[in-house]
């Protein structure tokens, strides 16, 4: 296979054509728990670790999107939680199961909140154990995670469980075993995940939008910062949820 930037823009055209146009019911469908949530008055929780925090920053605060929308992070353990930040040089920090509850604790999550989980692979500790948690407490949980990567590796968590296990929806974000595209003799480069996992967030977000107007509902959406009256007009939609939406350094 010849490694080159066409390449890599060959086999992401192809990958964004795939996810973005393949899972139409699920995107469909995981818009109506998210905005039937927004009509309760609840907020969109995102979580991922690692590359896949990428997503919860897609989903949580940037212009365009939704301003109901909060980031749960690995460093709020730090940053709300007091833990030394020697604690985030763990490499085993993701693969622990009960970092999830004190994240879950720390977060300003309520009742009728649903969450969105990103992980590539979906068997990491901190995640499956997160996703379980958010079920037995009853929330809406969506997941974006490989498909096939996450079919060719055993959970790391004691149940065996893994996200797409326990997920109420499942969007694939399309990327191979791996992550990335494309192979060499002795390895591979042009990982996916981020770019497919943004364009099904952004997806998300399209239809929660398009079925808040078709409710005569005038959708809660940011304006960027950096356009005149961006901030003022942010700062009126945020004073509604205060003290309930995080976004975090």
């Amino acid at each position: 296979m010849t490694i080159s930037s066409a390449a890599y823009v060959a086999a992401i055209q192809e990958a964004i054509d795939r996810v973005g146009t393949k899972q139409g019911e699920l995107v469909a469908g995981a818009a109506d728990l998210l905005t039937a949530t927004l009509q309760a008055g609840g907020v969109i929780q995102a979580f991922g670790c690692g590359h896949s925090e990428a997503l919860a920053m897609e989903l949580a605060g940037r212009a365009g999107g939704l301003v109901p929308t909060s980031k749960i992070a690995l460093r709020d353990i730090v940053l709300y939680g007091g833990e030394p930040t020697s604690a985030l040089t763990d490499p085993e920090l993701e693969r622990t199961p009960s970092v999830a509850h004190r994240l879950y604790e720390l977060a300003p999550v309520q009742p009728g909140d649903a969450f969105v989980i990103a992980s590539n692979s979906g068997v990491n500790g901190a995640i499956v154990e997160m996703a379980q948690l958010v079920k037995q407490r009853g929330h809406a949980l969506i997941a974006i995670t490989s498909l096939t990567h996450s079919a060719g590796v055993p959970s790391r968590h004691p149940s065996g469980l893994k996200l797409t296990d326990l997920a109420d929806v499942v969007l694939d974000n399309g990327a191979p075993y791996g992550d990335a595209t494309l192979s060499y003799e002795g390895g591979s480069v042009g990982a996916v995940s981020s770019i497919t996992a943004a364009l099904l967030a952004q997806q998300l977000v399209a239809e929660v939008v398009a079925r808040l107007l078709a409710l005569g509902v005038t959708p809660p959406v940011y304006l960027s910062d950096n356009v005149p009256g961006g901030r003022e007009h942010n700062h009126a939609l945020e004073a509604r949820y205060a003290g309930r939406i995080r976004r975090g350094a």
